[in-house]
C-alpha cells in the first residue's frame, strides 16, 4: 500500500494493494474511489453496477485502439431493459449478451494448467446487481478487460514472457455474437464446431441463417399447443420479467397468453436477497440470441409448439419418408406435365385467385366488395428487376420479411418488399396493403405501385424513396446535420398531414397502429411518406373505437390503452405522432439501450425539462444554435400534449395540424405523462389477456450506424 498525505486537513490519497486508488479522511472514511470508475477493467474485488437506476451505475468502455485511450464505441454493463442480464453494445447495438442471471452463485469459473481458479459472480446486495469476480490465492495478477476489438478478456500476467495472456475471452464462437442465428435460431456449442441450429419444431427460413428459422407448423390459440423442454440453453432476449410466480403460475401466464412463445423459472434463493425469491421469464413473439451449452450448464427453456408437432416429430421418419417420396415423384410428374399445359394461364389464373381470397377474406365489411384496382406484376419480371433478389440491392429488412430495390423494364425504380414465408401476419398483411393502401392518395403516404404472387411468394411494389427511412438520418450523429431545423419541421407537418388524411379526408378511417421514425420515408426533397400499413385497421360508419386481443407495433410508440387494454382510436395515432415529435426534435430514441439522462424513456426526460423550464435542453445539438426557439419550444409542448395518458387529453390531428401550422395558436398545458414510470419489459401486477406483438416491419437499414 502506498500512501501519499496532504498538509493540514490530513487527506491521503492511497494505492491499495487491490489496485484501488482511494481519496481518504483521517477518520478512514473513502471520499472517492478509482474502482467506482473502471474505464476499461475490472481487478479482482471491483463490483461493476449492473443495475442501471444504480447511483454508481456505469459501464466498462473500450479503448480506441491498442494505443489509443480515446473511448470507442464499445462498451460494457448492464441492460436498461433488465439488470438481470450483461451486453457488450457496439454504438447502441448490442454486440454480445450474457444470459439472464437464473440466481447461481457462480456464473463463471476457469481453472488454469497452473492450477489457479478464477471465479465470476453476480452478487445482489439489496435489490441491486452487481458483476464482479475472485482469484485464488497465490494467482498471479489477472484482470478482465473490454478489448479495443469489442471481446471481453480474462488475461492473467505471465512473468516468464513479461506478457498479458488471454485465458478466455467472449464472444466465442463467431455464431455466440448477438443474434448471429436469426430469430428462433441458436448457437450450438454442443457441436464440435459451433454452428447454427433451429429450435425444436422450426426450419431455416432460407439457405443460411440470416434470416433465422420458420415454425413447421403455425400456433393454434386455444387449440392445445404443448411446451417442448430444451434443456441447457442460453435464454434468449426480450423477455418479460414477471415477478412473484412459483413455476406452476410462470407456466400458466405463458399457457393463458397467445403471444407468448416460450418461458423459463428459476429459483434464485441461493443468490438474491430480494423478497421475491424466484424468476419468471417469457417471450412475446421472436426468440433472439439463443445458444445451447456446450458444458451442460444453461437452464430449462420452454418452447410452445402446436401439439402435433410435438407428436410427430417422434414418428415422422419412421412413417412419413417413404410416403413423401413416393408423393413428390407424381408431384413431379404432375407439376411438369401441369407447366407445360397451362403456362400461358398461369399468370391470369394466380391473379384471379388472389384478388378473389383477398377481397373474400378481408377483414373489414367496408372493403368486402372492393375490387383490387393494382397492377399485377409478373413474378419473372420482380427477378429480373432486383437481380433474383441480390443482397447488393437490399435495402432493409424486418418481421415481415425484406425490401429490395428494382428496376423495371423502362427504367423505374421501385421498391420491393418481399413478405417472409415465416410471418405468420403476412397474409394479413399483404390483404390490407393490395386491397386498401392502393386506395390512397396523399403526398405524405408512400405509394404501392403494383404487387405479385408466385407459389407462397407475396410481393408489393412501391415508390422508390431514395433517402429511405427517417430514422437512418435522425438517430446517425454522422448523418442528422442534414436534418436542419425547416427540414425537421416540414417532416413533421408532412406526417400530420398524412395522419388527418387518414383519420378525416380519406372514405375510411384507418388506424395504421405501428407509426416510427423507420416507417417514415423520405423522398429527393425529404419529404415524408408513411409506409408499412400491413398491421393497419379500417374504421367503417361512426366507429370511434376498437379493442383487440392481439396488441401489434411496437414498444414505446404504443399508446398506453393500446398497449395494456387493447384498444386503439384515432387518439392511438396522436400518441405515436407525440412520440415522433419528441424525436424529431431531440435526436433521440423514445427507448435507448442508455437511459437518457438516467430517465426511462425520451417522454419522462422530456417532461423534466419542460416543467422546470429547461426544454431548450432538450433541442438536438446540431441544430439548437441555428433554430427559431419559439417555435421549437411549441412543438416540445404539443409533443406532451399528444402523449398525454388520458386519450381524451390528446388533441385530434385535425387540432394538431392547426397548432403547427399557426404559431400564435394557444396550446394547452400538458399534466406529466405517467405510463413511462416503470422499467420496460417488467411486469408487477397480474395482466390478463394482453398481447406485445414485436412483428412490425421495422426497417434494419445496412448503412445506419
Amino acid at each position: 500500500m502506498n500512501n501519499f498525505t496532504t498538509g493540514a486537513t490530513g487527506t491521503s490519497a492511497v494505492l491499495l494493494d487491490s489496485g484501488n486508488f482511494v481519496i481518504r479522511l483521517p477518520n478512514n472514511t473513502d471520499i472517492w474511489q478509482s474502482f467506482h470508475y473502471p474505464t476499461d477493467t475490472i481487478l479482482p474485488g471491483m463490483q461493476l453496477p449492473l443495475s442501471t437506476d444504480d447511483d454508481l451505475y456505469t459501464r466498462l468502455v473500450a479503448w480506441r485502439g491498442p494505443d489509443d485511450p480515446a473511448t470507442s464505441d464499445y462498451s460494457m454493463g448492464g441492460d436498461s431493459s433488465s439488470d438481470l442480464q450483461v451486453v457488450i453494445w457496439n454504438g447502441t447495438r448490442p454486440y454480445w449478451r450474457r444470459a439472464a442471471w437464473d440466481g447461481a452463485l457462480v456464473t463463471a469459473l476457469y481453472q488454469s494448467s497452473t492450477g489457479f481458479i478464477m471465479t465470476q459472480t453476480t452478487v445482489d446486495i439489496g435489490g441491486k446487481f452487481y458483476l464482479t469476480f475472485t482469484v485464488s490465492d497465490g494467482s498471479p495478477s489477472t484482470r478482465l478487460i473490454l478489448h479495443y476489438t469489442g471481446m471481453f478478456q480474462f488475461l492473467a500476467w505471465n512473468s516468464t514472457s513479461s506478457s498479458w495472456n488471454v485465458f478466455i475471452e467472449r464472444p466465442n464462437p463467431s455464431c455466440d455474437r448477438y443474434a448471429y442465428c436469426g430469430p428462433f435460431g441458436y448457437c450450438d456449442a454442443t457441436e464440435t464446431v459451433p454452428k447454427c441450429n433451429c429450435l425444436s419444431g422450426f426450419e431455416p427460413d432460407g439457405v443460411n441463417f440470416s434470416q433465422g428459422c420458420r415454425r413447421k407448423e403455425e400456433l393454434t390459440c386455444g387449440g392445445g399447443d404443448s411446451f417442448s423442454t430444451l434443456s441447457g440453453m442460453k435464454t434468449p432476449d426480450k423477455f418479460v420479467h414477471v415477478r412473484n410466480r412459483s413455476f406452476d403460475q410462470c407456466e400458466a401466464e405463458c399457457r393463458n397468453n397467445c403471444a407468448c412463445t416460450a418461458y423459463a423459472f428459476s429459483n434464485m434463493k441461493n443468490g438474491s436477497t430480494s423478497s421475491d425469491q424466484a424468476r419468471c421469464l417469457i417471450w412475446l413473439g421472436e426468440l433472439v440470441d439463443t445458444g445451447k451449452f456446450r458444458d451442460g450448464s444453461g437452464e430449462n427453456l420452454y418452447l410452445r409448439l402446436a401439439s402435433s408437432t410435438v407428436d410427430r416429430e417422434s414418428n415422422v421418419l419412421k412413417i412419413a419418408l417413404p410416403v413423401i417420396a413416393s408423393i413428390l415423384i407424381l408431384a413431379c410428374i404432375s407439376l411438369a406435365w401441369i407447366c407445360k399445359s397451362r403456362g400461358k394461364l398461369r399468370i391470369k389464373e394466380t391473379k384471379n385467385k388472389y384478388t378473389g381470397q383477398l377481397s373474400k377474406n378481408s377483414k373489414s365489411n367496408e372493403l368486402e366488395n372492393e375490387t383490387i384496382e393494382l397492377p399485377y406484376i409478373c413474378f419473372e419480371d420482380v427477378v429480373t428487376a432486383t437481380d433474383n433478389f441480390s443482397d447488393y440491392n437490399m435495402l432493409g429488412k424486418g418481421g415481415f420479411g425484406k425490401v429490395d430495390k428494382g428496376r423495371l423494364e423502362g427504367g423505374n425504380e421501385v421498391a420491393v418488399k418481399r413478405l417472409s414465408k415465416s410471418s405468420g401476419q403476412g397474409a394479413d398483411e399483404f390483404r390490407n396493403e393490395v386491397v386498401l393502401i392502393a386506395k390512397l392518395q396523399h403526398r405524405n403516404l408512400v405509394r404501392l405501385l403494383g404487387y405479385c404472387t408466385h407459389e407462397d411468394e407475396k410481393l408489393l411494389l412501391y415508390e422508390y424513396l431514395p433517402n429511405k427511412s427517417l430514422d437512418t438520418f435522425l438517430f446517425d450523429a454522422t448523418r442528422d446535420s442534414v436534418l436542419d431545423w425547416p427540414t425537421r419541421f416540414k417532416v413533421i407537418k408532412g406526417i400530420a398531414r398524412g395522419l388527418l388524411y387518414l383519420h378525416q379526408d380519406s372514405r375510411l378511417t384507418i388506424i395504421h397502429r405501428d407509426l416510427k421514425a423507420s416507417n417514415v420515408l423520405l423522398d429527393a426533397e425529404m419529404n415524408p411518406k408513411i409506409s408499412d400499413f400491413g398491421m393497419a385497421r379500417i374504421f367503417g360508419g361512426n366507429e370511434q373505437q376498437a379493442n383487440t386481443i392481439c396488441v401489434v407495433g411496437t414498444y414505446g410508440y404504443m399508446s398506453p390503452e393500446y398497449a395494456m387494454e387493447g384498444s386503439f382510436s384515432v387518439k392511438s395515432h396522436t400518441y405515436s405522432f407525440g412520440v415522433l415529435l419528441l424525436e424529431i426534435v431531440s435526436g433521440l430514441k423514445i427507448s435507448s439501450s442508455n437511459l437518457i439522462m438516467d430517465f426511462p424513456s425520451l417522454i419522462a426526460y422530456a417532461w423534466s425539462l419542460w416543467k422546470d423550464g429547461n426544454a431548450r435542453k432538450l433541442v438536438d445539438s446540431s441544430i439548437v444554435e441555428n433554430c427559431p426557439l419559439h417555435g421549437v419550444l411549441r412543438c416540445i409542448q404539443l409533443g406532451l400534449l399528444c402523449v398525454q395518458d388520458d386519450p381524451d387529453a390528446r388533441p385530434l390531428m385535425s387540432s394538431t395540424v392547426f397548432m403547427l401550422e399557426n404559431e400564435t395558436a394557444p396550446l394547452p398545458t400538458p399534466k406529466e405523462p405517467v405510463y413511462f414510470r416503470k422499467r420496460k419489459y417488467e411486469i408487477e401486477d397480474q395482466r390478463d389477456n394482453v398481447e406485445i406483438s414485436l412483428n412490425g416491419m421495422t426497417m434494419t437499414m445496412q448503412e445506419g450506424r
